[in-house]
């Protein structure tokens, strides 16, 4: 009978020596490849929200002068930009008001805080919008509150 001859005990313990190391190695690079893709996730948003917000400073700016006016024209007129300003920046990042005022109740846009009876005015109809809702592109960022016509 054929004896096979024994791995060299010292030859062994190299080897796996060199697979745990190369082990090691392979798993700190995972892990620093996760640490890099979350700085990078993280510097993004950042960025994102830095743009976001320097679009709302000269809205704020406006806002200021306008409360600096003695005159309540001017004040209301500088409230009007501001407000023109807040609209154009929301805007500009894909947010659009809900309309619903003399439509249909839509729950899926619209929050019921009230009910009201109204006479020429079919049932379920708002009424009122005590807080406007807001779309962002096509999900409802923030339903509208509403005042809805019921029949006494």
């Amino acid at each position: 009978m054929e004896t096979q001859p024994q791995p060299d005990a010292a030859a062994e313990r190299a080897r796996a020596d060199d697979f745990q190391s190369k082990y090691l190695l392979a798993a700190a690079e995972v892990e620093n490849t996760r640490k890099r893709e979350r700085r990078r996730s993280d510097d993004a948003a950042r960025a994102l929200k830095k743009r976001l917000l320097l679009r709302f400073l000269p809205v704020l700016d406006n806002l200021e002068r306008a409360l600096a006016y003695e005159d309540s024209g001017q004040v209301r007129a500088g409230l009007d930009a501001t407000l023109r300003g807040f609209e154009s920046v929301l805007g500009s990042e894909g947010v659009a008001p809900i309309e619903t005022a003399g439509q249909r109740f839509d729950p899926s846009v619209a929050e019921a805080v009230g009910t009201q009876p109204a006479d020429g005015v079919a049932d379920e109809t708002v009424l009122a919008q005590t807080q406007r809702g807001y779309r962002l592109d096509d999900e409802v960022l923030r339903p509208a509150h509403v005042i809805v016509a019921k029949k006494a």
